[in-house]
């Protein structure tokens, strides 16, 4: 009896453990997860990587036109260009898998608030290193921000730095690496999804904690969790400071008037990757509501996903609330910038407690604010 006993118990573990490969088509629930994993890569990550990858280049070259004759006009279409490629930003920051999370995409080009004392020392020695950790908070589209929004009160004397400054070559020279930061990055994001890495993401269609499903769906809570709903509105807010608010850790503190912009970007960008909807398209596929629907998960009589996609619904109206600044939100009237949060709170609650235990993945990163 002990042998077979621990026959059975080989069996099982060797069984575990063959499972946790991530490349075997074994979610257990029948669902069609290669489908999946082929609508994600070829009609939302990739082309939402391209189209991030064409503003970057549009702002690469703006920026370059501005260093070689600063004007006011050349820094207004540099700052339209940036915020442009911005925007695209919020479509691809929760896809931080492959090429994108070896390279800390996400760190490296949005760590806000921004480091203006670091980048001025780094632009006084002429001697920085993009690659380092400490140089996370000293780059990114936060810190262009400092150089085109930040650097003085008005057009002209920022513009004044690019050309009678004693060290205007620094400051041109440190805008020019900020923007080929950005586009070496993508470029080695885009150049990974085209080559091999598209067929290895959609090949780990399994069910075990490496698989690509499991890390999407984690990526996809933790990006809507950490980065819309606590770091463009809660942080600033006092959500997790007892009250105290921080009007200069909002999202592009120095323009200070598109940080709703933003927010109402990022909140799309996430309802659209919980429906598997195209970018830029109207089309949808295979998703994490078809996916739901699929298992019929089912909360208070109704589908959880139609319950999530009439939060969103209420979320949206609840930030159409909200002032183009944040930072002067939150001295007018902070309360409802806690109602953002408050509304947002209730699709975390929704995608941890409900959703991802109905598709049995299992939670692969920390949040300390309880849910």
């Amino acid at each position: 009896m002990k042998k077979i006993l621990l026959l059975i118990g080989f069996t099982a573990f060797f069984a575990a453990c063959s499972s946790d490969n991530g490349g075997s088509d074994s979610s257990g629930d029948g669902y069609d997860r290669t489908a999946l994993l082929t609508n994600w890569a070829d009609n939302l990550i990739i082309p939402s990587f391209e189209n991030y990858q064409i503003k970057v280049a549009a702002l690469q070259t703006k920026v370059g036109d501005f260093t070689a004759a600063p004007s006011e006009t050349g820094l207004g279409e540099v700052r339209t260009a940036w915020i442009d490629a911005y925007k695209a930003f919020q479509y691809v920051s929760q896809y931080e898998i492959g090429k994108a999370e070896q390279i800390k995409f996400v760190s490296c080009t949005n760590a806000y608030p921004t480091n203006a004392t670091g980048i001025e020392t780094n632009i006084a020695s002429g001697t920085y290193n993009f690659s380092l950790l400490s140089q996370l908070d000293k780059q990114g589209f936060p810190a262009i921000d400092y150089m085109v929004n930040g650097l003085a009160d008005d057009d002209a004397s920022i513009v004044a730095f690019y050309t009678s400054n004693s060290n205007a070559a620094g400051y041109k020279l440190y805008l020019t690496n900020l923007t080929a930061r950005l586009k070496t990055n993508v470029d080695l994001i885009v150049n990974d999804w085209n080559g091999n890495y598209r067929a290895a993401f959609i090949g780990s269609n399994g069910n075990s904690a490496s698989s690509s499903v499991n890390r999407m769906v984690n990526l996809f809570v933790k990006n809507y969790e950490t980065y819309v709903r606590s770091g463009k509105v809660g942080l600033p807010a006092g959500v997790f400071s007892e009250g105290i608010t921080f009007t200069n850790k909002v999202e592009a503190y120095y323009k200070n008037d598109i940080s709703k912009i933003l927010l109402n970007e990022g909140v799309k960008a996430t309802q659209d990757f919980f429906n598997g909807k195209y970018f830029n398209s109207e089309v949808t596929g295979p998703s994490l509501k078809t996916y739901l629907d699929y298992l019929n998960v089912v909360k208070d009589g109704q589908r959880l996903s139609t319950i999530i996609n009439n939060q969103y619904t209420t979320i949206n109206s609840t930030n159409a609330l909200l002032g183009d600044s944040f930072s002067e939100q939150i001295l007018i009237d902070n309360g409802k910038m806690i109602a953002s949060f408050d509304q947002m709170q209730w699709n975390v609650v929704y995608f941890k407690l409900d959703m991802i235990p109905a598709m049995k993945i299992v939670i692969d990163y920390v949040d300390n604010d309880g849910d």
